[in-house]
């Protein structure tokens, strides 16, 4: 299994993180993508992937949580350790759109998104998308960036079969994490097994445990019980799932 976002370089993880990772380890976990925040969290990330080299694998972009008046300077950050030669980021993000917390900056979270997909690009990277509340807005503005450069994951996919067509259709992957064992989480209606060839797994690491540890930290040992639920919403095997998800995250991240 690839766990392909997990923020596992959070203080919630400072107490026990080499016993997670071998948790991880231990799950059949082969990879962990880290998929940055802002430029807080930019020390701890690399610090992790440095101790951790070729299991822990960083990625670098503006949450658009921490997207605020002076975003600009913040993306300039971004595209600097992405243009450094001497780090290997893996993809852009996490970024994207969220109209769940704040609505005050909408036009400032949209300009940062653009901005990021361009990164994408340019660094010819996948990106990986936040889309809380704005799935619709986060494909157009896909949909307006596409080119054959542009690939990536709309991450904690819980949207409709509408949308995941959309996604599907722009070549882009969803990201399937604990949401899908919620008892409302609606995934099961949506899912169908000709879907999985573009989804992935991921954790999403400390958030959004999945059944039977919601509410609790998530780590990405975790990642079975999404596995376990995803078979039986499409009716196939464990290991159908672990092979196809692990395939379409290798292609995602060559």
């Amino acid at each position: 299994m690839i766990d392909t976002h997990a923020h596992i370089y959070l203080p919630e993880f400072d107490a026990d993180r080499p016993e997670m990772l071998q948790r991880a380890k231990d799950s059949g976990i082969e990879k962990i993508y880290m998929p940055n925040i802002d430029s807080s969290s930019i020390e701890s990330m690399m610090a992790l992937a440095d101790t951790s080299a070729g299991f822990c694998l960083p990625m670098m972009g503006l949450h658009p949580c921490s997207v605020n008046a002076d975003f600009k300077t913040a993306l300039k950050i971004v595209e600097a350790h992405l243009a450094n030669s001497t780090t290997t980021f893996y993809g852009v993000g996490e970024c994207g759109l969220d109209y769940y917390w704040d609505k005050t900056l909408i036009a400032e979270q949209k300009e940062a998104f653009a901005y990021q997909a361009e990164l994408a690009k340019r660094f010819r990277l996948p990106i990986i998308i936040h889309s809380r509340e704005a799935v619709d807005d986060c494909i157009k503005i896909i949909a307006d960036h596409k080119d054959e450069n542009l690939r990536g994951i709309f991450h904690c996919f819980s949207g409709t079969a509408d949308q995941l067509e959309k996604i599907i259709g722009l070549g882009f992957y969803a990201g399937i994490g604990g949401v899908a064992t919620f008892k409302n989480g609606g995934l099961d209606q949506v899912l169908k097994p000709e879907h999985l060839k573009n989804l992935v797994l991921e954790t999403d690491a400390p958030y959004l445990a999945p059944v039977p540890f919601r509410g609790k930290r998530n780590e990405p040992a975790y990642l079975t019980y999404v596995v376990e639920k995803l078979a039986g919403i499409l009716n196939m095997s464990g290991a159908m799932v672990k092979e196809i998800t692990t395939r379409n995250a290798q292609a995602i991240f060559k």
